[in-house]
Order: structure tokens, then C-alpha cells, then sequence
């Protein structure tokens, strides 16, 4: 007589409820509202960035061959309604030159009293629409005064570089490789590192992914597609540090929060440093709390140092570098600093940053396990 076997099947689910609670954790719910938060900030940052964009105190220079004649003309700049300029005199042509080159202002009117034309520099390396805007702004107060005004760019985009955007262009895409190159970094071997060395050995390969992204990207954007002219080297030295400043915010997070910290580099990085980069719509004409978030953040660093790589000799990278820099520094640290703080702790290498359904379920060892 054969004995009854027992049933593997699961008893009876208890409802459609009890279905749901178990095909959506508690786990996967959070994630899913962290998901649709972001992609909220992600329209609100965009549309709010560039849905108006209007020059607020465009640095300008002004240049006359007698001082007073500048000075006046700088005046009657500055009192514009809602103060679209911000002028300030050059001794001649050739200093308001040399501070367009030097990315002290981002053009220059040159006055000829004897005349009834003057010339406006402008610089559309730095963005089309910014020297646009100029032309505008500048052109309707010369028409209003009787006078007409005659354009000069003194440092074209590149003839492949359409509207100025490569740069953008180029430093997003190094953002985009350096937070997926942690993300998966963490994916393959858990979110947060088991002990500091394997903090080294993570900031480590992300370093040998930078160098290499650093250069493929340069060699892209300059001698293949002949996009950005400009210093090969100092395009590659600029590519790694934004890849490995950008890596290390995200490994940064995903040591305080677990994989969690991806979504945080995403808003960090692309919610909130893309739209106030300076791309599209440089500095100037971005909102007042983009224009004041952008050269703080990585694209934005990034895109100006490319610019100024590509355009302007080199002149004004110093700050986005620097501010490049302290990203890194402070990203591997933090990386480092988590690592230490859970070596000793059971179980430090694993987790989302958010709580389990049930501890008895089992982490498996794609969520990143203790070993590793």
C-alpha cells in the first residue's frame, strides 16, 4: 500500500492581499516610490531650467576710447529693466579681449564716439545662446540710442561643434560612465564593500575605468569626430577626473545607503547637475537656483573646464578643477570612512538601505554577501 506523500505546495495564499504582500515586498514598494520621486525631481529640474530661460547679469565689458565715454555707457547697461548685464569698463579693446579670453566676461562692447557703429565681442565657444542673448539685449539698447552694432566673435565654436554643445555633450557622457561603472561595481559584488581594502580595490578599478574613459572620450570628440578643438592631453587629464570624481560620489552613497545611493547619485548628477551644467543655457540664463547649484556640481564643472580647454587656452579652469577634485577626495574618503565603520559589523557588506520583508528570508548572493 503506498504511504501518502506530503504536499510540497504552498497552503492556501490567504487572499488576494496576502498575494500582493508577497509578489511586492515592503522592499520593492520603497524602491518603486524612490523610482517615481526621482523621475518627478527629473521634470521638475529639467522643465524648471529650461522652460524661461533669461539672462540675469551677463558679465560684460565695455571700452571707449575716453574713459568717461565707457563709464556712461556702462551706467545706461546696468540700468536696464531686470538687470540682464553686468558691465563694467576696460581700458581699451585689446584688455576687454583679454578678459573674454580669460573667461572674466563673456563679451565686450567696443563704443566709437566719432561714429554711429559699434562692435560687440562675443565668445560662442562659451554657448551659442549666451552670445545670442548678447546680440539681443546689447543690439535693441544701440537701436533705441540711434546707433547700430556690428558683431565680432572673438572664439567661434568649432566648426563641428554645433552651438557649443559638444563639450556638454562629452562631460555627460563621462558622468553616465563613471556612476554605471560603480553601480556596477556594486551590483556584481554587494552595495556596500566588506572591509576597507576592498574600499581600495573598488576606487582602484574605477580609477583604471576613468583613465581609459577619459582618453576614449577626448580621442572621440576631438580627432575622430573632429567635434572640439583643443588640448588632447588636457581633455583626457579633464575626462578622468570627472569619470572618477563621479564613481566615487556614487560609491560614496552606496556605502552610507546601499543601492539606494545610486538613485541618490542620480539625482545628485543628473536631476540636479545636468539642467544647470551651463549646456544648453549657460550660467547666465539658467534660473537663479540653477545658476547657483551648476558650478558646484560635476557636469557643471566639467562643461565649463571643457570649454575653457577647447576655447579659451585653458583660461578659468582652476575652480571647476578644484571643485572636480574635492568631489573625489571626498567621495573616496566617504567610501573608505563606510567601509571601515562596517568591517567589524556581521553582514556590513550586504544590504539596499532598506529594511527586509521578513528576517527570515534569505539574501542571496547577487544582493552582496559578507565573503565578498
Amino acid at each position: 500500500m503506498t504511504q501518502p506523500t506530503e504536499s510540497t505546495d504552498a497552503g492556501p495564499s490567504g487572499g488576494f492581499l496576502a498575494e500582493i504582500k508577497d509578489a511586492v515586498t515592503t522592499r520593492a514598494a520603497l524602491l518603486v516610490l524612490g523610482v517615481l520621486a526621482l523621475q518627478l525631481a527629473f521634470i521638475t529640474s529639467y522643465i524648471g531650467a529650461f522652460h524661461h530661460p533669461k539672462p540675469r547679469e551677463v558679465p560684460i565689458a565695455v571700452a571707449a576710447p575716453a574713459a568717461q565715454v565707457a563709464e556712461r555707457t556702462a551706467q545706461r547697461l546696468a540700468a536696464l529693466p531686470g538687470k540682464p548685464l553686468d558691465p563694467r569698463t576696460a581700458g581699451d579693446e585689446a584688455a576687454a579681449i583679454r578678459l573674454i579670453r580669460n573667461r572674466d566676461v563673456d563679451g565686450a562692447l567696443i563704443v566709437d564716439p566719432a561714429g554711429q557703429t559699434d562692435r560687440l565681442l562675443v565668445a560662442s565657444g562659451a554657448g551659442a545662446s549666451l552670445s545670442q542673448a548678447l546680440e539681443e539685449i546689447v543690439g535693441a539698447v544701440e537701436k533705441a540710442q540711434g546707433r547700430t552694432v556690428r558683431i565680432t566673435d572673438v572664439a567661434p565654436a568649432y566648426q563641428g561643434d554645433s552651438r557649443g554643445l559638444s563639450s556638454f555633450y562629452l562631460v555627460v557622457g563621462w558622468c553616465v560612465g563613471g556612476y554605471l561603472c560603480a553601480a556596477i561595481l556594486a551590483i556584481s559584488a554587494g552595495a556596500r564593500p566588506a572591509n576597507s581594502a576592498r574600499a581600495v580595490i573598488r576606487l582602484g578599478a574605477l580609477l583604471v575605468y576613468a583613465i581609459a574613459a577619459g582618453l576614449l572620450g577626448a580621442v572621440i570628440a576631438g580627432p575622430v569626430l573632429d567635434a572640439l578643438p583643443g588640448s588632447l592631453l588636457a581633455l583626457w587629464g579633464l575626462g578622468t577626473l570627472v569619470v572618477f570624481a563621479v564613481g566615487a560620489i556614487t560609491l560614496a552613497f552606496q556605502g552610507l545607503a546601499g543601492v539606494v545611493g545610486i538613485g541618490l547619485a542620480i539625482l545628485l548628477v543628473v536631476v540636479f547637475g545636468n539642467p544647470s551644467a551651463g549646456g544648453a543655457y549657460p550660467y547666465p540664463l539658467l534660473p537663479p537656483f540653477w545658476q547657483a547649484i551648476g558650478p558646484a556640481l560635476p557636469p557643471g564643472a566639467g562643461t565649463y573646464a571643457a570649454r575653457s580647454i577647447a576655447y579659451f587656452r585653458g583660461n578659468g579652469t582652476t575652480g571647476p578643477m578644484l571643485v572636480l577634485a574635492a568631489w573625489a577626495v571626498a567621495g573616496s574618503a566617504i567610501t573608505i570612512a563606510c567601509a571601515l565603520f562596517r568591517g567589524g559589523r556581521p553582514g556590513a557588506a550586504v544590504g539596499s538601505g532598506l529594511p527586509d520583508d521578513s528576517p527570515s528570508v534569505p539574501r542571496f548572493v547577487d544582493e552582496g554577501t559578507e565573503a565578498r
